[in-house]
């Protein structure tokens, strides 16, 4: 299995970069879904945080190396028929959090540098049907296993990708890359 997973590395590097590369200018009016614009900056793409979808705005897909803490940034097989990326495979993304506390400041500042992962179902975790693969096919790798479900759960939230209880159905496949983006926090309800 680690050869693939380098395969994956390998593939995932070289397609993100000729994304960025072959990615047409900015348009000066309004924000463009990235999935659009090639992975021009600023763009934004629907995440899911907590089962709800949420729009993230992409900052800085190629931040200079830093030491500052990083928040998880999940990749996994769609959850719905409408995929949130398609490029350069189709694809949902999940984050943890969207609180004021854990994205943002009192003075409106949101970035925030994020980690990616792949979830990925393990060998485990599909001979036991507890996670449900959504074969994906990458050029030059063929089909990888995207975790769809796990014991019949969607992948809407970081709680049942992070769960100890999961961790032998899933194989979190460190990507290495890091971005920089911002999301608008999801406001309390004022009327309880």
């Amino acid at each position: 299995m680690s050869s693939i997973l380098v395969r994956i590395a390998t593939t995932t590097v070289a397609a993100l970069t000729f994304v960025l590369v072959a990615a047409p200018p900015v348009k000066a009016a309004g924000l463009s879904n990235c999935n659009d614009s090639g992975g021009t900056t600023p763009c934004f793409e629907k995440i899911w945080s907590d089962g709800v979808q949420v729009k993230m705005t992409f900052l800085d897909l190629n931040p200079t190396p830093s030491n500052a803490p990083t928040h998880n940034f999940y990749v996994m097989a769609p959850q719905t028929r409408a995929p949130q990326g398609r490029v350069p495979f189709l694809h949902d993304h999940v984050i943890g959090d969207v609180s004021p506390q854990n994205h943002g400041d009192d003075r409106g500042n949101n970035r925030v540098r994020y980690h990616g992962y792949f979830v990925l179902c393990s060998a485990q975790g599909i001979s036991t049907g507890g996670c449900v693969p959504a074969m994906t096919s990458i050029p030059g790798l063929g089909p990888i296993p995207f975790a769809a479900t796990v014991n019949g759960h969607k992948l809407t939230s970081a709680d049942p990708i992070e769960s100890p209880a999961n961790s032998r159905l899933l194989t979190l496949f460190d990507t290495g890359g890091e971005f920089i983006a911002a999301i608008k926090p999801r406001q309390e309800d004022v009327s309880r």
